[in-house]
């Protein structure tokens, strides 16, 4: 048994001290010096950070690529409407930050969750007779990304699944895989504009299925559900008992022609985590302002989830507080005429887009009917000196200086993804650049045949 000595010594106008003496009747036990053990540095990077991996930025940086010096460079790959210039907010929005950051009254911390107030504006923005809110139906938090995270993080425990849509948004993968959760991907129908092949999402559910993802409007396809679409996408909810995160940063960002349904307000008993934010539609995306809205009107989220979110909500003290209270004021100030003329210019730019590449041999566009985006098919058998889409889309910015995703980012192979935000005279060079692109390298059926030979 070890036994060990402690010392009181006062030495003079000096209050007592104590000396501590280690004193072991087995092995003497001195600092730093432990048996067998010598000291060396052994710093590692988390299992965590091991498995969070970004297909977009693990495809886009092997890309070693240089663009065509003769001609400039046209990027039509990031989905940033601020990059050009040409779709500026209101400066409504813009007055609402300003008033805020002139009265000083939200320089402190807030509640993780944001607010009660700015919570508040946010129900009452959303509120409707078909999925109601109140403030503390809202969650707060650092743009809809984070909104993304902390839902996933509250319905799914390391080893479950959640269903994710093929082609989709790469943050759903990288955020799971992060946690531990498996992803399972299911179909999306390019022939039935990106509908949702229902058979096969249902046949991936099993026990441990710990949600759905429902992204739309879309990225990376454009596309927007319809009524009858969505209640299906619900019924398959409800007989699986699986509830559903609904990815709706791109809500009300439909063309004329197309009607936007939030998912929650058809909703009567599949209960729904709605994620959004100011991002998108009211083009300030370095904002970093997003939302959680909790509809579950059967109680079946219950305290339990909500409570989890408050709990994870905490980890980083909610989003911007200037943002937080310029947000009634953006919400109630920003004309109507805004939000039409962003969507105006989206809708030319996808017209333009669209009727340029279907011109194009070798090329399939999907039409787009919302957000800011759409899918392009490359017909590989007229292109086979390129082995795939990455392949395909690298020569074009090395000939071409023309720049868009390949669509294997979004785990869907020989398609393209166009960002259609850029401005109009940017879109025709760029049209008018994958052309010539096309033009030089389409093989007809014969002349891929021959070029198979020659390999």
């Amino acid at each position: 048994m070890d036994s060990y000595l402690i010392q009181v010594n006062g030495h003079g106008d000096h209050a007592p001290m104590l000396d501590v003496h280690l004193k072991n009747t087995g092995n003497t036990i001195l600092p730093g010096k432990a048996k067998g053990r010598k000291p060396r540095w052994a710093v590692r990077a988390s299992e965590m950070s091991k498995k969070t991996f970004n297909p977009v930025r693990a495809i886009v940086d092997s890309m070693k690529v240089e663009p065509n010096p003769k001609k400039a460079m046209i990027s039509l790959s990031l989905g940033d409407p601020t990059v050009f210039g040409n779709l500026p907010t209101n400066d409504e929005v813009t007055r609402a930050v300003k008033e805020v950051l002139d009265s000083g009254q939200y320089n402190g911390y807030a509640p993780s969750v944001g607010y009660q107030s700015c919570r508040g504006a946010v129900a009452a923005y959303y509120n409707c007779p078909e999925a109601p809110l109140k403030a503390q139906d809202v969650i707060l938090t650092s743009g809809c990304s984070q909104a993304i995270e902390l839902a996933l993080a509250v319905l799914a425990n390391p080893g479950q699944n959640i269903l994710v849509p093929r082609p989709g948004f790469s943050l759903y993968k990288t955020l799971a895989l992060s946690m531990g959760i498996e992803v399972k991907l299911y179909n999306l129908l390019p022939e039935k504009a990106w509908e949702i092949d229902l058979e096969h999402l249902e046949s991936l559910v099993d026990e441990k299925t710990a949600c759905l993802i429902v992204n739309n409007p879309s990225n990376p396809c454009g596309s927007v559900f319809s009524k009858s679409h969505l209640q299906e996408i619900l019924a398959v909810a409800s007989r699986q008992c699986v509830p559903i995160l609904a990815d709706e940063i791109y809500g009300d960002m439909v063309f004329a022609d197309c009607k936007y349904e939030p998912i929650a307000t058809l909703s009567t008993n599949v209960p729904i985590l709605s994620c959004g934010g100011l991002a998108k539609r009211w083009l300030v995306p370095g904002w970093r302002m997003g939302w959680i809205l909790i509809h579950d009107r059967r109680d079946i989220f219950g305290n339990e989830i909500r409570d989890g979110l408050v709990r994870l909500s905490q980890r980083i003290l909610g989003p911007c507080t200037i943002v937080q209270g310029a947000l009634e004021r953006i919400l109630r100030r920003t004309p109507p005429e805004f939000y039409h003329n962003t969507l105006s210019i989206l809708k030319s730019n996808a017209d333009l887009c669209y009727a340029a590449l279907s011109a194009i041999p070798g090329l399939q566009p999907v039409r787009p009917a919302g957000a800011m985006y759409l899918m392009v098919e490359i017909e590989m058998e007229h292109f086979p000196e390129f082995e795939n889409d990455v392949e395909f889309t690298e020569r074009l910015i090395s000939e071409q200086s023309v720049f868009c995703l390949p669509a294997t980012c979004f785990e869907y192979p020989n398609f393209f993804r166009v960002v259609i935000t850029v401005p109009e005279e940017m879109i025709l060079e760029a049209c008018s650049r994958i052309q010539e692109f096309c033009e030089m390298h389409y093989q007809g059926a014969e002349g891929a045949q021959d070029l198979e030979c020659d390999k």
